[in-house]
């Protein structure tokens, strides 16, 4: 009996031991300005690996300024958010890339609908490494051609970062209607959307459409051969396979996901998020052309689903309780999908989405 004692003790040590370490953990920290901060923290929230968003003020003079100071435009802060990341899960440079999609870089005098010194963009450094990897961002979207104009947004070095008021925080949370309302109105989900999709369009364009010649569908002998039960009844029998205990729910690696039959491609990393379903979710498609949407009436309920062109492989289920701008959610079967890492898009024949990475 009190060897049994004894060992539990130990054991009880040790989790203490451990839990230690893991609340001593150090973040890193990473400040971006980018026009209204209630615009800034929702992006972010949804990233896996973002441990905290905060909204305040930085890169003025006075100290503790609060909201009615700020939105004169004469104590030469900006509107901002501080980021808490663990940078073993999200990089900086992947938070850079956030951040540009989320801005008009070319606008100097505030961000759409908000004018004003307050509403500038910036990039605010905390280490030589940050200032390098954002001014390295910054030179590759201006030489991108994505905007026709010069990108205006500062690097500047951080300066003491003021939390704003609680009312604030999170207000996407509190206010979710005010919010959308507030986003469509001030022009930044239409901006965003036009610049993007066409960026997406021009891409597509560039790389070339693939043959439909190289993708066929497969008759339900060789399926069966070629596939496992799970891969057959999600693909053929439209099933759907259980959350959080399938291939690539929780998937990280950077490269595309093909049609497990066909090798048709469909989705792409650069595209995915955490919706917290358990199933890969993707904002948008890689090829929107080898993208089938059909109605389904299933369940007593009406729901969109999605199913590949060339191989008609059942694959998942179309939302719009996305992330913004377009708000769209991809809800897909891992057994409808095989993933090529970025490292091996050429060996397996997918070179022309190099470019992606």
């Amino acid at each position: 009996m009190f060897k049994k004692f004894k060992l539990l003790l130990i054991i009880l040590f040790f989790m203490q031991i451990n839990t230690a370490a893991e609340t001593k953990k150090e973040y890193e920290k990473a400040i971006f300005a980018g026009g209204c901060f209630w615009c800034m923290e929702h992006p972010y929230e949804k990233i896996d690996g973002v441990i905290e968003v905060i909204s305040g003020y930085t890169g003025g003079q006075e100290k503790n300024p609060t909201y009615e100071e700020i939105s004169k435009g004469t104590t030469g802060h900006v509107e901002a958010v501080q980021i808490q990341y663990d940078s073993e899960k999200i990089s900086y440079s992947e938070l850079l890339d956030i951040f540009w999609r989320q801005i008009d870089p070319t606008d100097f005098n505030g961000q759409f609908a908000d004018r004003g010194s307050q509403y500038k963009t910036a990039i605010f450094y905390l280490n030589k490494n940050q200032k390098g990897l954002a001014e390295k961002s910054k030179e590759k979207l201006d030489k991108s051609g994505t905007f026709h104009k010069p990108i205006v947004t500062e690097i500047k070095k951080a300066e003491i970062f003021y939390s704003a008021e609680d009312y604030h925080q999170d207000y996407y949370k509190k206010n979710p209607l005010r919010y959308k309302m507030y986003r469509f109105g001030s022009g930044r989900d239409k901006f965003l959307e036009s610049v993007w999709t066409k960026k997406k369009k021009e891409t597509q364009k560039e790389m070339g459409k693939n043959s439909d010649k190289r993708y066929r569908k497969m008759d339900k002998d060789e399926l069966r051969k070629k596939l496992t039960l799970l891969q057959y009844h999600v693909t053929l029998e439209n099933g759907t396979e259980g959350p959080f205990k399938n291939e690539y729910w929780n998937n990280k690696k950077k490269g595309i996901y093909v049609d497990v039959i066909s090798g048709e491609p469909l989705f792409s990393s650069t595209d995915k998020f955490d919706s917290k379903t358990g199933w890969p979710s993707f904002t948008k498609p890689l090829e929107p052309g080898s993208i089938v949407e059909k109605s389904d009436w299933s369940f007593f309920m009406k729901r969109t689903e999605v199913r590949s062109k060339h191989a008609d492989s059942h694959l998942g289920h179309l939302f719009d309780d996305g992330p913004p701008p377009a708000g769209l959610r991809y809800c897909i079967n891992s057994a409808a999908l095989r993933f090529i890492p970025k490292e091996d898009l050429k060996k397996e024949g997918y070179k022309e989405y190099e470019k992606l990475f």
